[in-house]
């Protein structure tokens, strides 16, 4: 998708190719078993948030990388049919990301995955153009130089800024105390502070961001604004596939940011647009439309 307007959300990291089976469980070594399921899809941080966005019924352009190969081409096309705007997708030599994920019956997964020799994208990569600058920016870190760029041009422009930590790498390090809105994962909290329990990691992560939130799954949020902190509680489901949730949460988070909810609402309404990505299989195609997140709240005590 293309256009000239200025887009709700501009996403900025991280695309590859998911290639997921369900099975009965983690394979030991030497270990040969089938697949009771299988499906391929687009997946990556700031790629699935794009595509979250647009079902919530924002408008996401994504910027990153996907090689010309027939990877890149389905991913592409994919993001195309969701309604991404894909004027600043960039194409290379490189092949395309693919990761396999393995799924168990509880929704519990590990990952594979092979990233070629994709250099990062320079600082230089992208500007905004005159009258297109986003309402807000979200990186997941997977595109340093140029995530750093783009978060200084949104300071100046008075655009908010918000990270996907997932995990600690040399992005995420260099992002996470230079956004407004810092939401980190379980994992990267305690990389990054060393501390276990996620109410002491968030202390210790208070101040690096004007908002500091860590996710931990079934145990819910924790998130810290203006010196208080405060907790949400998970809503209660049977996860089939938590693949792609915390990406999920993110695109609705950033989209929230624009629709001018307030901070408790949009944590609320993110961690339910992540719930509901939980109860089906494929990260992709598990993000939910508005019109089913609205049904499923509207069920909820």
């Amino acid at each position: 998708m293309s256009t000239k307007e200025a887009v709700d959300v501009l996403c900025v990291g991280y695309a590859c190719v998911d290639v997921n089976f369900s099975i009965s469980h983690h394979p030991a070594a030497d270990e040969k078993m089938r697949a009771s399921k299988r499906s391929l899809c687009g997946g990556g941080p700031a790629a699935n948030a794009a595509v979250q966005i647009c079902r919530l019924g924002g408008s996401a352009s994504f910027l990153g990388y996907l090689g010309d190969d027939l990877y890149g081409d389905l991913h592409a096309s994919e993001l195309q049919q969701a309604g991404v705007v894909t004027d600043d997708l960039l194409r290379g030599a490189t092949p395309t990301p693919v990761a396999v994920v393995l799924i168990k019956p509880n929704g519990d997964r590990c990952i594979v995955d092979h990233r070629g020799d994709h250099e990062s994208l320079p600082a230089d990569a992208y500007h905004f153009r005159p009258n297109r600058a986003p309402k807000v920016l979200l990186v997941d870190g997977h595109e340093p130089a140029l995530s750093i760029k783009l978060v200084e041009t949104c300071g100046r422009l008075g655009i908010p800024t918000v990270l996907d930590a997932g995990s600690l790498h040399s992005g995420t390090a260099a992002l996470f105390d230079q956004v407004d809105f810092c939401i980190a994962s379980e994992k990267f909290a305690r990389q990054q502070t060393g501390r276990e329990d996620p109410i002491e990691a968030l202390s210790e992560l208070s101040g690096s961001a004007p908002v500091v939130a860590v996710t931990c799954g079934e145990r819910g949020l924790y998130w810290q604004s203006g010196g208080a902190q405060a907790h949400l509680p998970a809503y209660p489901i049977s996860a089939v596939d938590t693949t792609g949730a915390g990406d999920a949460f993110h695109g609705a988070f950033a989209l929230g940011l624009t629709e001018g909810l307030d901070l408790e609402e949009n944590f609320r309404r993110s961690a339910a647009v992540g719930a509901l990505t939980c109860l089906r299989a494929g990260a992709r195609a598990a993000l939910p439309t508005k019109r089913a997140l609205e049904a499923w709240l509207s069920k909820q005590v």
